[in-house]
């Protein structure tokens, strides 16, 4: 049921106003601001790194890599914890191992210690605080309005580079990178923890609602909605099953070259800047530009996508930021690092939303977890490859120039593979309701 005014909880049977998976959605959005927004920081410190550990940016992308990596391969693992345990446990544990981890990176005496505890422990435990865990509770509480929901979860992300990505550069300027991290750990833990704790539930069923609130079909209520049972076109009783189908495939390459794109400018963006003789702090000022036109973007391209082919929408989005990596090939200085913020914004983690929404609409719930988790593992595990190569460039040439061709190249393939998905075939969105059963209103059929 809807919890608009006038309308009653199904367990309290007491006047509420918002919909509780809306609530979920909000703390979720403020989450990802502080965890998303504390590793999206990485960036600043490659410089002081270099100066304090006597190293190479190379090896400092040898951390970020190793994180984006094992980040990867923890979100299968994540997923299936989460089919099996639930996303709040799941994101309780992760969140309060990540914030530890946070802090614990203050305390890396050399660049190896940075490894260890950045690339493996802290990008492990935030694999189970966010991605695959926060994803796959958003699309059990929404159906219709999954696209959007899951657009203001990822926004917190860019509202966390519009936010903590300057914070951390100003903790630099006005103390050192040490405290900076103990800052970050301790934000996560104090805040971002007991949202997690407090308001996430992990199946609207559980709290007596339907999925975006609607009404269960009873017929004694005056508002009743009836539902339409579909069974997604390629929901199977075991993962395995989803591996022998072209969709998984088409969406973990062109996710692959999402994580390729999207980890190589997290890392690198900053320290670039610097190579043109641009500021640590005018580059995370742009970063939050970026992170203000991409928070807007994602709200409006969610809503779209409950309304129109999500494919599509993915596959223009890639083609977006092949343009910002354009501008990053071919503009001087600061004109690339302005058209990037605003050409990346648009783009930025505008793909996650429609992503996961067609993974939902495709696969159905059943193994929503697991399946989310393989398609962010290849992301994930783009982004680490990314990172160490862009690194090894940079000290090989002393320019970004190669990787940001190849970044350019990928994403047009992204962008074709994106098309060529066939979703009225395989999305929930588009299939006729069983016959001789309750009907459930779709974006896709009736444009609700």
């Amino acid at each position: 049921m809807y919890l608009a005014n006038g309308q009653n909880s199904p367990k309290t049977n007491e006047p509420e106003v918002v919909f509780y998976g809306w609530y979920i959605v909000a703390a979720m959005f403020f989450t990802s601001l502080i965890g998303v927004g504390s590793r999206q920081g990485f960036g600043v410190f490659v410089k002081v790194w270099e100066e304090d550990f006597g190293t190479s940016v190379g090896m400092i992308s040898v951390a970020a890599g190793i994180g984006w990596t094992v980040n990867g391969l923890v979100q299968p693992v994540a997923g299936s914890l989460t089919d099996r345990f639930g996303g709040r446990r799941v994101m309780t544990f992760g969140l309060m191992g990540m914030g530890l981890a946070t802090i614990g990176v203050g305390l890396m005496p050399n660049v190896y210690g940075l490894i260890v505890m950045y690339g493996f422990v802290l990008s492990a435990l935030a694999g189970g605080a966010f991605g695959t865990p926060t994803t796959s509770v958003i699309s059990r509480w929404f159906q219709r309005k999954r696209g959007m929901a899951i657009s203001f979860v990822m926004a917190g992300g860019s509202a966390g580079g519009l936010i903590m990505v300057p914070f951390a550069a100003y903790l630099l300027v006005i103390s050192d990178w040490r405290t900076a991290w103990f800052v970050m750990g301790g934000i996560i833990l104090l805040f971002g923890l007991p949202l997690v704790v407090g308001i996430v539930r992990d199946n609207p069923a559980d709290m007596g609602f339907e999925p975006d609130g609607d009404s269960a079909g009873d017929p004694e209520e005056p508002n009743a909605v009836p539902h339409q049972i579909r069974v997604a076109p390629l929901e199977t009783t075991h993962w395995r099953d989803s591996v022998h189908s072209a969709p998984l495939w088409q969406l973990s390459v062109a996710f692959w070259v999402c994580g390729i794109t999207t980890g190589m400018i997290a890392v690198h963006f900053v320290r670039w800047a610097e190579s043109q003789d641009i500021s640590a702090g005018t580059a995370a000022l742009a970063f939050g530009v970026l992170s203000v036109i991409n928070g807007a973007g994602l709200i409006v391209v969610g809503w779209i996508s409950d309304y129109m082919p999500r494919k599509n929408l993915l596959g223009v989005v890639y083609l977006v930021r092949a343009g910002a990596f354009l501008a990053l090939i071919f503009l001087p200085g600061q004109a690339a690092l302005w058209s990037f913020a605003v050409l990346g914004g648009m783009s930025w983690l505008a793909t996650v939303p429609m992503t996961n929404g067609l993974t939902a609409d495709i696969y159905g719930l059943r193994n929503i977890g697991m399946i989310n988790g393989l398609i962010m593992m290849s992301h994930q595990l783009g982004g680490g490859v990314a990172v160490i190569a862009a690194g090894v460039v940079f000290d090989v040439w002393g320019t970004y120039h190669a990787a940001f061709v190849a970044g350019f190249a990928t994403l047009v393939l992204a962008g074709v593979v994106s098309f060529s998905i066939n979703e009225r075939k395989y999305s929930i969105r588009y299939q006729k309701p069983l016959p001789n059963t309750p009907t459930v209103a779709t974006a896709a059929s009736d444009g609700d």
